[in-house]
């Protein structure tokens, strides 16, 4: 138990002798940043951007509008002679241009809603048939956006240089930008076209389950990179100590929460650098995903007389709190939607075990990339190699208990569904090598294949997964090797 004496006199130095793990040469010191808390909200802000159907369709109008500015100034220096001896230019009249440009605008304007009420029975379609929190993946798809926006745009352009035309005896007929229009009216079209083929294939659920799929991979990949080639000058992290943990346990300050939302984004480098700042030690207590209302604790502050009115401000603005979950920070999010397919094709009223097991197969995939992975150390580090950050990992075994738990508890009367867990396991036992993630699997399976006992009414259907569940079992007891001296366990 620490004295409260030597934690007054010595607080980074007993933690330090204590725990064994607060020094650690930064491999990287100018990683650490600066405490820019702005991060945060401008991340948010480009998530909801993203997300958005409005921000891409108002660049791109805002670009028509200087496109057109330019094309009737260009229009202004290039003389009518030479556009009409070309022989490629528009060179009707006054009145034929007013004509053709009226004609593209309210046809764009018509097309517009056409796309708009498409895309709005897509998002009904998806809703009702995948689930409400796909509904995001489709609204963040940057093809319908960019669809939107070129008939948006194209308008836009037809009816700003519409504006410029005069008639009378000195009529002005802006020949090269009435072209342009016409040109960006055959390639809207083209547009409408690939935009039909595009809503149809989007829609069907195996290309829902391959994006989802696909974003799930993107996310291993950006918070689990691969493992960088080991040195031998630079002291591996130590366990964690528990000297560590009775240190934040009685003698730390906690900063909580003062608004209700998901946790959307942790800025850890500008944890770290508020950290160093202020000499003292953060314990993250949340992830990102968790729902927190007012009054739950974000994090700890040793020792609790560092925990000044600055640094709680300044640590409550490296949170980021949002209505709803993203996938940025928050691996699980991702599982989960994969997870509710699969969920939703196994119910009563669908009844979709193919669709299912495409949910399967690809939280397969990201089980197999994730146990050849080493999650990123829970520790942060200042440049003089202080410990500064702690934060909790995601571990694979709470990664494979939101991919299977769920689906297990519908699947346990669908023999074919079952078989797919198990061959999953199977599959995923070839990439892990670590014992703890062995036993996730085994557990796993022992769990799938209880359940398929009392669940199925075949008894040759209860005889083949209790086959199958023999044989995925000799292959983890097979491949168990004991982990690396000194290697932590997740």
């Amino acid at each position: 138990m620490l004295s409260s004496e030597l934690v007054c006199e010595h607080r980074t130095s007993i933690v330090e002798n204590a725990s064994g793990i607060l020094r650690k040469p930064h491999r990287n010191p100018n990683q650490l940043g600066k405490p820019h808390f702005m991060r945060i909200l401008l991340l948010k802000w480009w998530d909801l951007l993203r997300s958005s159907f409005w921000f891409v369709p108002s660049l791109m109008a805002a670009g028509s509008v200087a496109l057109a500015v330019a094309m009737v100034a260009l229009d202004d220096a290039v003389s009518d002679e030479w556009l009409i001896d070309g022989g490629w230019a528009y060179t009707g009249g006054a009145e034929g241009a007013s004509a053709v440009l009226s004609a593209i605008a309210s046809s764009m304007m018509g097309i517009a809603g056409v796309v708009f009420s498409m895309t709005l029975v897509a998002l009904s379609l998806a809703s009702s048939q995948f689930g409400p929190r796909l509904l995001r993946n489709f609204m963040r798809d940057s093809t319908n956006q960019v669809v939107l926006g070129t008939f948006v745009a194209t308008f836009m352009y037809s009816l700003l240089v519409l504006r410029t035309i005069r008639y009378g005896d000195e009529s002005v007929v802006p020949h090269l930008s009435v072209t342009l229009a016409v040109g960006l009216a055959l390639m809207s079209l083209g547009v409408l076209i690939y935009f039909i083929h595009h809503v149809s294939v989007s829609i069907q659920a195996d290309e829902v389950v391959s994006r989802v799929g696909d974003e799930l991979l993107q996310s291993i990949d950006r918070m689990f990179p691969e493992p960088e080639p080991p040195d031998d000058s630079t002291p591996q992290p130590a366990p964690d100590s528990p000297a560590l943990d009775a240190a934040f346990d009685e003698q730390s300050q906690g900063i909580s929460a003062d608004v209700d939302g998901y946790l959307q984004f942790i800025d850890l480098a500008a944890l770290t650098a508020l950290a160093t700042k202020n000499d003292a030690i953060l314990r993250v207590e949340r992830r990102p995903g968790e729902y927190l209302a007012p009054g739950a604790r974000l994090l700890s502050v040793w020792p609790r007389d560092r925990a000044s009115e600055d640094l709680v401000g300044s640590a409550r603005a490296a949170f980021g709190l949002g209505s709803q979950r993203t996938p940025s920070q928050d691996l699980e999010f991702t599982v989960d939607q994969l997870v509710e397919v699969a969920v939703r094709a196994l119910s009563p009223g669908i009844n979709d075990p193919f669709t299912a097991i495409r949910c399967i197969d690809r939280l397969g995939s990201a089980l197999c990339r994730f146990a050849k992975r080493d999650p990123p150390s829970p520790h942060r580090f200042d440049a003089d190699g202080r410990l500064r950050v702690t934060a909790p990992p995601v571990s694979f075994s709470r990664f494979l208990d939101c991919a299977f738990d769920p689906i297990r508890n519908y699947a346990r009367a669908d023999a074919q569904v079952t078989r797919r867990l198990l061959e999953t396991i199977a599959t995923v036992e070839k990439s892990a090598s670590r014992p703890e993630r062995r036993a996730a699997l085994r557990r796993h399976a022992d769990v799938i294949a209880a359940e398929a006992q009392t669940g199925l009414s075949a008894e040759a259907d209860r005889r083949t997964i209790a086959l199958l569940h023999e044989q995925v079992i000799a292959a983890l007891n097979e491949g168990e090797s004991p982990p690396p001296e000194g290697e932590s366990v997740v």
